[in-house]
């Protein structure tokens, strides 16, 4: 890289930072007030941990074969545990530059998994979950897509190649299915589709979306790793794409439930977010619309499958990230322009999808169904109707108690407003 494209890329690494704080907003918002800083504390974990785990052996396994030209197509060689000798290869400005951009990814992609077991999960396990997750699902993964020599990275057919941009198969699918293989060990929440579970904060849930949107610049264009055109196409999509899905949920949701919620508007932004993540640097945006559109009308129809299927994703993760990532890892496969799309490229694009749901589901149900038999990964009924705040963190996200400035003794007075024909009127305390 050139200084300028260093700049860019840490510069997008930082936007990327700031999607988990405001992944964390969005969900936190989204949840019962009881459980609401457990939420946020289930996000920003993962900065902790990930960050950690990346320096110690995750940047090797994801990308140690790229940085020596050595190493196997499933996953990479630890030629850089702990960051050994990094500040002295070829070229270590350039590593070190996407090194920092790739942490945010890893770091954010065990989040999105959080919103669909929210309000039941032990924390401590819940960090322990995370730090397995990365090491056996994250960190092969993100190598065979995004690695030199890794296989998906390697498949080719009638001279085309896999297209995921920036996370399409690696971050969404990947998280979206690991959810949901997490849920299926963990079980319902006490009173799924008995009890109303409805957000307690839609300014968060708004404020956290417009956070993810921000940074999802920095996501998205960042990943050309260069300033240029590229990026800047990427980012036009982006925000096309984005637009799009905003008003394809809304119109969903208006012809099936009669209102334009601001959840709804929020849900559908982050669900066109996702489908262009993997395909915005190989369509034009025509192609961005179709895509932004497609993602805001079947996401918005995919989060009510919870209810006809009978698994309790709390907030929407599957039918947002699953369902979404494989929107846009599909459609590229037609909508891909230079003469890329057709059959060819769509048969790629699902053999990645596919492959990538598949290891990811088997391995993320037998790491929870692990967690649980051992330490326990489900709260107790007891810890879950008191909510995770008080259990876990011994803290609340609103301290009711201060709503008053002052307290008044029996038999004290106090002067009201004066009515407009009667002068002063006192009142008994």
């Amino acid at each position: 890289m050139e200084a300028a494209d260093i700049a860019f890329v840490v510069i997008c690494a930082a936007m990327v930072m700031l999607m988990t704080p405001g992944l964390a907003f969005f969900y936190g918002g989204m949840i019962r007030v009881k459980s609401a800083l457990n939420m946020l504390m289930m996000c920003f974990i993962a900065m902790g941990i990930s960050s950690v785990l990346w320096v110690l052996y995750g940047f090797s396994l994801a990308f140690g074969s790229d940085v020596n030209g050595s190493g196997g197509g499933v996953v990479g060689n630890l030629d850089f545990v702990g960051f050994k000798d990094m500040l002295s290869v070829a070229d270590s400005d350039t590593w070190l530059a996407f090194a920092v951009f790739q942490l945010m990814f890893a770091v954010l992609t065990p989040a999105l998994m959080s919103g669909a077991l929210a309000d039941r999960v032990k924390f401590s396990s819940w960090a322990v979950f995370i730090a397995l997750w990365v090491t056996v699902v994250y960190f092969p993964v993100a190598h065979w897509v995004w690695g030199g020599d890794g296989w998906i990275a390697a498949l080719e057919l009638d001279g085309r190649e896999v297209i995921d941009f920036a996370g399409g198969t690696a971050v969404h699918i990947n998280a979206g299915i690991g959810a949901l293989a997490a849920v299926l060990v963990v079980g319902k929440r006490i009173g799924f589709k008995k009890d109303p579970m409805r957000p307690h904060n839609l300014p968060m849930v708004l404020l956290g979306a417009a956070l993810l949107w921000f940074g999802w610049f920095g996501f998205n264009a960042g990943s050309e790793l260069a300033a240029n055109g590229t990026a800047a196409l990427m980012a036009l999509n982006t925000m096309v794409a984005t637009g799009a899905a905003v008003l394809g949920w809304l119109i969903y949701e208006r012809v099936r439930h009669g209102a334009y919620t601001t959840l709804g508007a929020a849900s559908g932004a982050i669900a066109g977010l996702v489908a262009i993540t993997p395909a915005g640097a190989d369509v034009n945006p025509m192609g961005a619309v179709a895509i932004g559109v497609v993602s805001g009308a079947v996401c918005a129809w995919a989060v009510s499958l919870k209810y006809k299927l009978g698994y309790d994703d709390s907030l929407d993760v599957v039918g947002v990230h699953l369902f979404g990532g494989l929107i846009g890892t599909l459609m590229v496969g037609f909508l891909a322009i230079n003469g890329v799309g057709g059959v060819s490229q769509f048969a790629l694009q699902a053999v990645a999808a596919f492959s990538v749901m598949a290891y990811s589901f088997v391995v993320t149900w037998i790491l929870a169904k692990l967690i649980q038999v051992t330490i326990g990964l489900r709260s107790t009924e007891e810890e879950e109707t008191v909510g995770l705040d008080q259990v876990y963190h011994a803290e609340t996200g609103y301290d009711f108690s201060q709503t008053g400035s002052g307290s008044l003794t029996a038999g004290s007075t106090v002067t009201a407003p004066a009515p407009a024909a009667s002068g002063e009127k006192k009142v008994d305390a």
